[in-house]
C-alpha cells in the first residue's frame, strides 16, 4: 500500500457521528409524525362516537318518545355528554317537534362537539 492508499483506508469518527445524527433526525421526525396520525385518528374516532350516540338517541325519540336511559348511555359512550332540547316546529315544519341532540367529547386538548336534529310528529298533538 501506497502512502496515499493509507490515508483514505480508515472509518472516520466523524462519519460514524454524522450518520448517527442523520438516522437519530429520521427516527425522531417518524415519531412525531406518527404522534400525528394518533391525535388525528383519536379525533376521529371521538368524533364517530359523538355522532353514533346523536342518532341513537334521535332514534330512540323518534321511535320509543323516550330518551335512552342515563345508565344506558353511560355504559355505551362512557366519556360523552348529551343535551336533548325539544321546540315547535315552525312555518312548513308547524304541529311537528323538533329535536335537536348534542354530544360533546374530547379528544386530547380539543373538544369534539356534534349538533344533530330532527323533526317528529309526537303522537296525540294531532
Amino acid at each position: 500500500m501506497t502512502a496515499e492508499n493509507k490515508k483514505y483506508g480508515g472509518f472516520l469518527l466523524t462519519e460514524l457521528i454524522v450518520s448517527l445524527v442523520v438516522l437519530g433526525i429520521v427516527l425522531v421526525c417518524l415519531a412525531m409524525s406518527l404522534n400525528g396520525f394518533r391525535r388525528f385518528n383519536n379525533y376521529q374516532l371521538v368524533r364517530q362516537r359523538c355522532v353514533a350516540a346523536a342518532q341513537a338517541e334521535l332514534d330512540s325519540i323518534t321511535v320509543t318518545g323516550n330518551r335512552i336511559s342515563q345508565e344506558n348511555f353511560r355504559q355505551l359512550w362512557p366519556k360523552l355528554n348529551v343535551l336533548v332540547e325539544k321546540s315547535d316546529g315552525t312555518g312548513q315544519w308547524k304541529g311537528l317537534k323538533l329535536i335537536k341532540v348534542k354530544t360533546k367529547g374530547k379528544s386530547f386538548n380539543k373538544d369534539v362537539e356534534i349538533e344533530l336534529s330532527r323533526y317528529i310528529l309526537v303522537e296525540g298533538e294531532n
